[in-house]
């Protein structure tokens, strides 16, 4: 099963720029469109909107590719 986030968790992420860090903004439980592309989710695969820390740039991750710290 994957791990459940809640909107203020602080999480990192793998990305091309390395690893990232920030704070989930908003939990997404149906599918959601964002930045041109539709990011698919459910209620048991949920994607979060994440803002970096560094950057204050929005990603959008589901909670297989991030680690809470």
């Amino acid at each position: 099963m994957v791990t459940q986030f809640h909107v203020g968790d602080h999480v990192r992420w793998n990305s091309e720029a390395g690893h990232l860090e920030g704070v989930i903004v908003k939990k997404h439980t149906h599918d959601v469109d964002c930045k041109g592309y539709t990011h698919h989710c459910s209620p048991d695969d949920p994607q979060y909107e994440i803002k970096s820390d560094r950057t204050g740039h929005i990603a959008m991750h589901k909670g297989r590719a991030l680690t809470k710290l």
